[in-house]
């Protein structure tokens, strides 16, 4: 049997590896691509910056962009009187201010996290989700989202979306400054076999870069779903009521219609329920969640 806190501590070192790991990548695409083109980092670096700032604003509003486009409503005491509450007693508990609560008027079950630290959070969750879990199920899935929140998850998923968003526009940029400004400059300077050499690989990068940053953005957002799960579990003291909620949301085949693919790795569980094939390896690479049997298990393990 694992225990809970060893269980915390293990997912907490396997996400710090993956996040180095992908700063690592981005460095050395970075160097690759400024030496397969000629261009001093300086070059680069510029590219990094302007990408930064607008991924920056971008984070800074992601919230609202989110809750817009899911069409949520702010939740109010009296009509909400569980999602209120639980949510008001578990932040008590956890010792964190209480996240502004918003929900999604849908049938389909499931909520989510947002935000960029304790202070700016939201927890939002489905009607479909509030009218179909009793309140232990309720308490296992809202200190799974409390416990995104206080992992600081929201503000490491952002950091992970900025990086995917600064490889894909490297991997772009590399493609235009190819076309438009190599072929000027080969009658002007020696086009050694390094130079070749770092072309050609660049050239590889550029287009698979963006399909390996996207594979590690996702392999994050599984690794800190197992980890919401026993933080969670830690906060409740009670596993089976995020057990049974899984469960529940397992067999709920509907899909989340304020949903997309940008956005589905918030949830608790896959809101596009495309996950058909999510337990052979080459499909699971692709998925935001790893699959709920897998959750489960983990969790009646502890």
């Amino acid at each position: 049997m694992v225990n809970i806190y060893e269980n915390v501590d293990h997912n907490k070192r396997m996400s710090a590896l993956v996040v180095a790991l992908f700063v690592v990548f981005v460095v050395g695409t970075v160097y690759v691509f400024s030496r397969a083109l000629g261009y001093g980092l300086d070059v680069v670096g510029i590219a990094l910056i302007f990408s930064g700032i607008s991924s920056y604003i971008s984070y800074y509003y992601s919230d609202k962009i989110i809750l817009g486009l899911s069409g949520a409503r702010e939740a109010s005491r009296k009509q909400d009187f569980h999602f209120y509450t639980v949510v008001e007693n578990l932040a008590l508990a956890a010792r964190m201010p209480k996240p502004k609560l918003y929900v999604i008027d849908d049938t389909a079950m499931n909520a989510f996290a947002t935000g960029r630290d304790p202070e700016h959070a939201v927890v939002c969750a489905t009607t479909g989700l509030l009218q179909k879990l009793n309140r232990t199920e309720l308490e296992g899935v809202f200190a799974h989202e409390l416990s995104h929140i206080r992992n600081y998850d929201i503000r490491l998923m952002s950091i992970v979306t900025v990086l995917v968003g600064v490889i894909a526009l490297l991997a772009d940029w590399f493609f235009r400054a190819a076309y438009w400004g190599r072929r000027g400059r080969d009658s002007n300077r020696e086009n050694s076999q390094l130079q070749a050499l770092f072309f050609v690989v660049g050239l590889l990068l550029a287009m698979l870069s963006p399909i390996i940053a996207q594979l590690i953005q996702l392999a994050v957002s599984r690794r800190r779903e197992f980890l919401a799960d026993a933080s969670g579990v830690a906060l409740t003291k009670y596993p089976d009521g995020l057990v049974s909620a899984l469960k529940k949301l397992q067999h709920d085949k509907e899909p989340l219609e304020a949903a997309n693919k940008a956005t589905a790795h918030l949830y608790i569980v896959n809101p596009l329920r495309n996950n058909k094939d999510a337990r052979h390896w080459f499909a699971g690479l692709f998925n935001t969640h790893p699959p709920v049997e897998d959750r489960i298990q983990a969790l009646q393990s502890m």
